[in-house]
This record gives structure tokens, sequence and C-alpha cells, in this order.
């Protein structure tokens, strides 16, 4: 893979457009990021779970909050990235001219990666997987292909992020969000179909999927504009694109660091356990130092947090400019904070370890947990059925509910079902709850 071709200004569904430099005030790939801060997917990412779902009066973060952070780590991790190919070749600007825009591409892509998520987060996403694997939904499999059965039965919020992208809902403009190709592929971790995804040991680009069935010639044709690698072993899967090693370093970064700040912020893990954790992290010899002159407990978690999260950008920036060939390649098989100095690795897999016994599996957080899956499970039992069917008039009048952007003149089973889950996996948390509770009739709706 080059460069040159890696970077492009193209924007999907504007391909025949010719690429003017007139704004002054923004690049092509620094509109990306202003369209998507604009949205309302984006918005809607505010009451979208990140690990602790609807936490009440404390602050924590959720779904947006998370994925600024995360767009601020990428652009860092780009830029350096940059500035360390600028020093060894002075001619870069001249020879790859968008290279400069990478850490603006990056944070870009950093911002739509969680745009996909349904509510309740990776809860919602096995609520939708198990409603087709063994609940109500297994009686659709014969009416649906082999590919697109795989799409509803591991149901993906990255794919589902770039189907936001990119699909033309009823009523929107051609072209979605009209995103530059770097940037989408960007976002795509894994680039093949479910049919093709969801394996073990055919390397990390097959470790899970990046698109639906209706979206695989659009990725595709972005695939191939990009010249992205392709798999030897089948023709429609291709090697990550370079730069999705960087925005998924970001999260990674973001989403170790920031869980250990929210579960302090909680009471989950007191400000010693905090420190214990972050305090190998930081690099700095004079950090206790530092600690003992600040008497604000919530100050000192934050100092941590920012001296470890610099830690692990130079860390990972690090090992994306020494693995640039390998990269380029398509033969890079892991991610970068699992190249990063062996030290630093032991903290990072101690701070796994503990989210996953104290964070993760805090009674507070299974509890939402499984209650959200419950919502998310009878929301497609209602919204599901109704809208193939259109049987009976309450069938009819579930299925008026789905607002009218995400109905299509779909025959298909697989079309229909498709559009239920746009709708069901754009919602809030609250909006999810509010609505269940409104359709099996626990709580009684306003006519204000």
């Amino acid at each position: 893979m080059d460069w040159k071709q890696l970077l492009s200004a193209k924007r999907w569904g504007y391909e025949h457009r010719e690429i003017k430099n007139q704004d002054i005030a923004r690049s092509e790939f620094q509109r990306d990021y202003d369209r998507l801060i604009f949205s309302s997917p984006f918005r809607r990412l505010q009451n979208k779970t990140q690990v602790f779902p609807l936490p009440g009066s404390v602050f924590v973060h959720n779904r947006l909050t998370h994925s600024l952070e995360v767009a601020s780590v990428g652009r860092s991790l780009g830029r350096i990235f940059y500035t360390k190919k600028k020093e060894v070749f002075s001619a870069l600007d001249e020879q790859y001219p968008y290279l400069q825009e990478i850490g603006n591409i990056v944070s870009s892509a950093c911002l739509a990666h969680d745009m996909g998520n349904p509510a309740f987060g990776h809860s919602g996403e096995a609520a939708i997987s198990h409603y087709f694997l063994s609940g109500d939904g297994l009686k659709y499999k014969e009416q649906v292909t082999a590919a697109e059965w795989q799409d509803l039965t591991h149901f993906e919020g990255n794919a589902n992020a770039l189907r936001i992208l990119t699909h033309q809902f009823n009523g929107k403009e051609a072209g979605g969000f009209a995103l530059t190709y770097s940037t989408l592929a960007a976002i795509v971790k894994y680039p093949c179909a479910a049919i093709d995804g969801n394996v073990k040991g055919r390397g990390l680009h097959r470790k899970k999927y990046g698109y639906f069935q209706p979206e695989k010639e659009s990725f595709i044709k972005i695939a191939k504009e990009l010249g992205m690698e392709q798999d030897e072993s089948c023709q429609e899967v291709y090697k990550r694109h370079p730069l999705v090693y960087l925005v998924e370093a970001a999260d990674d970064i973001c989403y170790n660091i920031i869980d250990v700040e929210d579960a302090h912020r909680l009471g989950i893990l007191s400000a010693v356990e905090v420190e214990e954790l972050l305090i190998p992290l930081t690099n700095d010899g004079n950090i206790k130092k530092r600690l003992a002159d600040i008497n604000d407990v919530d100050s000192r978690v934050s100092l941590l947090r920012a001296k470890a999260i610099s830690t692990l950008i130079q860390e990972c920036s690090h090992v994306f400019f020494a693995k640039e060939h390998e990269v380029l390649s398509g033969n890079f098989e892991s991610s970068l904070i699992d190249n990063i100095s062996s030290h630093l690795k032991e903290v990072m897999k101690t701070i796994e370890r503990i989210s996953i016994d104290k964070i993760y599996n805090a009674p507070a957080v299974v509890q939402i947990e499984v209650a959200g899956y419950k919502v998310m499970s009878g929301l497609l039992e209602e919204f599901v059925p109704a809208y193939l069917n259109h049987a009976s008039s309450y069938d009819k009048k579930v299925a008026a509910l789905i607002p009218n952007q995400y109905k299509r003149e779909e025959r298909s089973t697989y079309g229909k079902i498709r559009s239920v889950l746009d709708f069901v996996s754009s919602m809030t948390d609250l909006y999810a709850v509010e609505l269940f509770r409104k359709i099996k009739g626990i709580s009684f709706p306003s006519l204000d």
C-alpha cells in the first residue's frame, strides 16, 4: 500500500466533483470532522452507554465524551507520525501532500468510530444478536441468505457506523455524510463481511467484520480506490487501512485509562488503588512529589490520567513509526498497544484484569446491563414481526412508530429487518427505556 493512494480527499457520493482547496478555514479532512460534530447521530452519543449506564448525578463518560477524547488522542498520534516522517524526509510534503493531514483524518475517524453502537453498548449488541440466534428472530433464518444471516446473528457496531455514514436513508441526501474515502476507510477495523469474519487464526483484520451486506459494494469501491491490500485467501477481504491502527490505539488508550478514572468517581476504586495502577504509566520520576503537593483527590487522579495517556501516545506512535513498512505491506497482525515496551504492557494487563474484576463486573454495572439487554430484546420482539407482517391493526400501529427515514420500499425479509435495526440501534439508552415502557404498558404515554 502507498500513502499517495491511501490518502484521498475524494468524497463518498461526490466522486466526480473537482477537489478545490478554496476553503481557507478548513481542509477537506477538517470538513469531515465538522460534519460529524454537527450531526444528529453524533449528538445522540451523549445518551449512549460507554461503560457505566445511566449513572445519574455523578459525571462519568458516555459515548460522546469518550469519542471526543479519542479524537483528541488520535490527532496527536497522527501528528507525531507526520512529524517523525518529516524529520527523516525533507521532501515529504512535496511527494505526499496529504500526509500532513493524517492527524485530521484520524481524529475524524475517531469521532465516528462509535456512532453505530446501539443503546447499552455491548449489552445492546448482544441482545440484537441473541434475538436472531435463539430468540423469536430465529424463524427468519430460512428467509435470508447465509451472508445476511451472519449479519443478523453477529450485530456489529463498527459495521453499523459505516452504514450510517454512507447509506442514503429515506428523505436524506444521497451520499450519506459525504465523508472522504480515507476517513471512511480509517473507521473500518475489520475490512470484511460477517460471513468472512469472526474467525480466529486468519489475521487481525478478520477477527470481527466491518460492513453489512448492503454496504459490501460500497466498501469494496472505497478499498479499491485507496489501493488497500487484498487478503490472499479471499478477494472480498482486505487488510486494514494503515490509519485504522491509530484509531484503534486512540480508543485503546482512552477506554483503558478513562474507565479507571470513572471507577474512582463512582467509588468502585479508591484513590490509592488508582495511583497504584497509573503511577507506573507516568514515566515521571517526580510524580509522587507532584501528587503530594495536590490536596484535591480528583485533581490527583486527573494528573495521573493525563500523564498516563501522554506516555501511551508516545509509545504507540513510536510503534507505528517503527512498524510502518509492515503496516503498509498488510503484514502487521497486532494492535499498537500490544507492541509497547514490556514494562508498560504488563501494567496495561494489570489494569485490564482489575477492570474486568472490579469495574465491568461491578453489581451496579451488571444490573443495568441486564436490564438494557431486556429492553433491547423487548423492542425487537415488538417491532420486527410488526414491520414484517402488518397482519393486524396492532402490527400496523406498532410499525407506524418507526420514523419515515428508516422505512424503505424493501421487499426482502432482510431489507425489512435491516430497517427495524436501523431504528432500534439509533436509540439512546433513555429513549429505548422510555419507548419500551410505553409499548409494554409499564407506563402510560402522556398526551401533552
